[in-house]
């Protein structure tokens, strides 16, 4: 196993520190605040451990409160909210200094058969066709730029739609909607809570992307800010995360320094396995020109 997945693993497996109260901590990297999926997939894995294995997570929204502190651990209180014959509730909220940072609802339920229907998997080409991540941003970033972006992420990413630092160099690639094909770099153990909670976290790594990608504006361009404000996931189908899964978004709308995003996951089979909404603060100091 890839060292950056077993550290990610690491990450997810919390620590209980009293009845339904955990405490995670955040990866030795030099960052001003904790990443968004990082801290909703611990808030998922501490609600998942006070729910019966036979009852699935099958929606969860959340919302950011605070930046995390990535030098401090991160407490995880679950609240018991409810415990039904089909359906479970939690609530977690999460903590440092003192502080709510995150809050996270989520419901679980048995498993059940009823109508069923799904939209239609997106074209894309096969992820295998794809450069990898360090190939693709090589060309913008250089060689050694491109490695320390890289190195450390336990996802194989591959886009098969512009990357929005493209789009901001070239107006002709500015697009809505964004394709990227993505797996955890190595295998995982047969735990479907565990592969939930990976899609939980690699669900927060592009999705804002593509607001930016609409309007020729990138991360770290001098003029760009932003973060999640809040997060819903609803997942449809037990799926894989070290098998690819196709990652849909776009965005319907931005506006009032914030823009909104949506996701759907797919299986290469085409099954449809996790639907995404996020609304972000998108703030620029400069309006781009549409031109």
């Amino acid at each position: 196993m890839k060292a950056s997945l077993k550290a990610l693993l690491e990450l997810l497996d919390l620590e209980q520190i009293e009845n339904d109260i955990f405490r995670g901590r955040s990866p030795e990297e030099r960052r001003q605040r904790v990443f968004g999926g990082q801290v909703a997939g611990q808030a998922l894995v501490a609600a998942g451990r006070t729910v019966p294995v036979n009852r699935p997570v099958h929606s969860l929204h959340a919302y950011f409160i605070r930046p995390g502190d990535p030098l401090v651990p991160i407490v995880y209180t679950v609240d018991r909210v409810r415990d039904g014959r089909s359906f479970t509730t939690r609530r977690v909220l999460a903590v440092q200094h003192g502080k709510a940072i995150f809050s996270l609802s989520a419901s679980f339920q048995i498993v059940e058969d009823g109508p069923a229907h799904q939209a239609a998997m997106p074209d894309a080409p096969d992820p295998e066709t794809l450069p990898d991540a360090l190939e693709r941003l090589t060309p913008l970033f250089g060689e050694r730029g491109a490695v320390e972006f890289v190195e450390g992420r336990p996802f194989d990413v591959r886009h098969a739609t512009p990357l929005s630092w493209e789009a901001a160099k070239d107006p002709a690639l500015r697009t809505p909607e964004s394709k990227v094909w993505l797996k955890v770099d190595g295998e995982l153990p047969d735990d479907p809570m565990l592969h939930v909670c990976l899609m939980t976290y690699a669900s927060d790594m592009t999705l804002l992307d593509t607001v930016l990608l609409n309007h020729g504006l990138a991360w770290g361009d001098q003029r760009t800010m932003g973060a999640s404000l809040d997060h819903a996931m609803w997942f449809h189908q037990p799926f894989r995360a070290d098998d690819w899964l196709l990652y849909y978004q776009d965005t319907p709308f931005a506006g009032g320094a914030r823009g909104l995003a949506r996701g759907q996951v797919f299986t290469r089979d085409g099954d449809l396995v996790v639907s995404v909404m996020q609304e972000g603060l998108i703030r620029t100091t400069k309006p781009p020109s549409r031109s």
